[in-house]
């Protein structure tokens, strides 16, 4: 039986033990701490009391490690906390995606830090060990950094194979689009090159990054080309090479209208994919905009369906887009009418023309403009058999998601301004950000929050870390969770 037991030290001061009987005699079991005053005695007797109350030892008396359960804060000391839960809780989605059978924990770790916190490398291996106390030697990320860059073709492989057991993905139909992503530098090299940027920093190098995803906007794959590429010219080889490596029969592809030409229509047909593409109806010959002026009904959603060079031309009217179109135009209109009024060298707006020096309103653009008020285009190969204009229409909305795949990479995983200099840090970088908004996509497909409501709920849950000074153990108290976490955490369906 364990007792308590108090003895005068040599200082003066007070311990409080806790012992038992063996054979006669005395055996200090536990020593819980001194005190001077008659506070820290009866403090000291209290957690000897509590230790001997909640912890049945079993002959003959070996003492194990085992959690205080009592302790007071005069006596504690508070060291931090560490966001443990959420890193479980993040470890078990990249572990359900299939992204854990690359083994590679290090660069697990870092997709979880870029969606905690985007940082550098080196700072996340930092971050690593004050937000989950989780320890990497730096030396460990220059030895295998390397050696990842092989892994995107494995990466590719885990995410369709997850996209066709959690999303149904069939291959049939596909979401594309391309974005630039600019350096914090303005030296060019084969890669980094100059070109036309979606961020408006034309003088800055870029490279260019195009995006594949399902239907629900789960990204499937990704490619990377010099930034001086025309978008248009990237779309053929990033979707055969797709359809060599998972060996697709049957292909339809989903793009906007920066993508289509002649070219392109002719090579997707040649090699059997199927596409949906947004037409650019300024740019059409006045006989077909005649044609679409007189056969189209100003209806919402009625539509008609024109055979061109380039596929099925389907134009279809909204209401509301009249109005946003004619208020644009109006706007142009007026703002042209300004500058003809006080002319200033150089300006020019789109309903304008110069005849020799003098400017004057182009009536003609005006005219054109005017039929097309409230019409969206889209070009097809589809057979109306296969694809009805509503079906071909809807397919095309969904492109929205790829945005806002585009929209997670460049802002809450901060894809962008890249800060390295070298072509395989580049190509690492976009590693760790393709698998980040894979877990980010996932996560918010699940949860129907975004990444960043997802990450700030979670990371309430914390684990306060404070030492026991009497015990001289470090202990963990966890926050509650609450119903929404709670919630969370269910919808996404993770093992216990």
């Amino acid at each position: 039986m364990l007792r308590i037991r108090t003895v005068t030290t040599a200082s003066g001061a007070k311990a409080v033990q806790v012992i038992y009987y063996y054979k006669r005699k005395r055996v200090v079991y536990k020593h819980i701490g001194s005190g001077r005053s008659e506070a820290e005695v009866e403090s000291l007797m209290l957690v000897a009391q509590d230790f001997i109350d909640n912890y049945t030892p079993s002959l003959p008396f070996k003492e194990e490690t085992k959690f205080d359960n009592l302790i007071f804060l005069d006596r504690a000391q508070f060291l931090g906390v560490h966001y443990t839960f959420l890193y479980e809780v993040l470890s078990k989605v990249v572990n359900k995606v299939g992204l854990s059978y690359i083994k590679k924990p290090l660069l697990l770790d870092l997709v979880i830090m870029r969606i905690l916190e985007p940082a550098s490398k080196l700072r996340s291996i930092e971050l690593m060990d004050t937000y989950f106390g989780i320890r990497h030697r730096r030396q460990s990320f220059y030895k295998s950094a390397r050696d990842w860059l092989e892994l995107k073709q494995d990466v590719e492989q885990i995410v369709v194979a997850f996209a066709k057991s959690s999303y149904a993905f069939n291959f049939e139909l596909l979401f594309y689009d391309v974005t630039t992503l600019y350096f914090e530098t303005f030296e060019e090299d084969e890669l980094r090159e100059n070109g036309f940027s979606k961020d408006n920093k034309s003088q800055q190098p870029q490279i260019l990054v195009a995006l594949m995803v399902t239907k629900e906007g789960f990204p499937v794959s990704y490619e990377v080309f010099s930034g001086s590429t025309f978008e248009g010219h990237t779309i053929l080889p990033v979707v055969q090479k797709f359809i060599r490596k998972h060996g697709v029969a049957n292909f339809t592809i989903v793009a906007d209208a920066a993508m289509i030409s002649s070219v392109n229509v002719q090579a997707l047909v040649e090699s059997n994919i199927n596409y949906i593409v947004g037409a650019r109806l300024g740019n059409l010959s006045s006989p077909l905009i005649e044609q679409i002026d007189r056969s189209l009904k100003r209806e919402d959603g009625h539509s008609i369906r024109i055979k061109t060079d380039n596929g099925y031309l389907i134009c279809s009217y909204s209401a509301v887009r009249y109005k946003k179109d004619k208020y644009e135009m109006e706007k142009q209109i007026q703002k042209a009418e300004t500058i003809i009024q006080t002319p200033s060298k150089g300006k020019k707006t789109k309903f304008t023309k110069s005849r020799g020096e003098v400017l004057e309103l182009n009536r003609t653009l005006i005219q054109k403009t005017k039929k097309l008020l409230g019409i969206k285009g889209y070009y097809t190969n589809l057979e109306e058999s296969v694809a009805d204009n509503n079906t071909i229409i809807g397919h095309y909305h969904e492109l929205y998601r790829i945005e806002q795949a585009f929209r997670i990479s460049k802002s809450d995983l901060q894809t962008r301004p890249i800060f390295h200099y070298k072509e395989e840090p580049i190509n690492l970088h976009l590693l760790v950000c393709f698998m980040s908004l894979v877990v980010s996509k996932h996560i918010e497909l699940s949860t129907e929050v975004s990444i960043k409501k997802f990450v700030t709920e979670l990371k309430k849950v914390t684990d306060a870390r404070m030492v026991n000074g009497i015990t001289g153990k470090e202990i963990r108290i966890r926050a509650k969770i609450t119903p929404l976490i709670e919630k969370l955490v269910q919808n996404l369906k993770l093992p216990h």
